[in-house]
């Protein structure tokens, strides 16, 4: 007797009218790279970009700028694979550079000090990049009325 798994069981998550899927494979796992290498830049960038003033008021527009680019790289890896545990990938390599930001490094120097600005990077990067996760990954339950 011989069982038969099935290796795409995520992949039959509803589907929204117009989205495309390629399936994983060479060219899935190439842009899932490319995604997780962006994500890494991005947040290179809000860093650059968080203690940012407008004349004499502080001004952290990279945080709100982390959070529609993280749920638009999510939404990227959306068109390659519906596993959640693979569109989270962009997301997860931005929260590990947000801790090698938020760390020590070898001359003491630390990108990310400890102020709110941090805190509102932090939040506004993961927050709704995860509410977008959940909602697809209860497509099926957010779908019915």
């Amino acid at each position: 007797m011989t069982t038969k798994i099935d290796d795409h069981a995520g992949d039959r998550a509803p589907v929204a009218s117009g989205a495309t899927r390629i399936p994983v494979g060479l060219l899935g796992s190439v842009i899932l790279a490319i995604l997780i290498v962006d994500a890494l830049l991005t947040l290179a960038l809000e860093v650059l970009y968080l203690p940012t003033y407008l004349g004499s008021v502080v001004f952290p527009a990279s945080a709100a700028v982390a959070g529609v680019v993280n749920v638009l790289l999510v939404a990227g890896a959306r068109t390659v694979t519906r596993r959640p545990a693979l569109l989270g990938l962009p997301l997860v390599a931005w929260a590990f550079g947000f801790l090698v930001c938020a760390s020590a490094g070898p001359g003491g120097d630390i990108l990310l000090g400890s102020d709110w600005r941090t805190a509102l990077l932090l939040f506004a990067g993961l927050l709704p990049p995860l509410a977008y996760l959940y909602i697809q990954a209860n497509a099926h339950v957010f779908g019915r009325r």
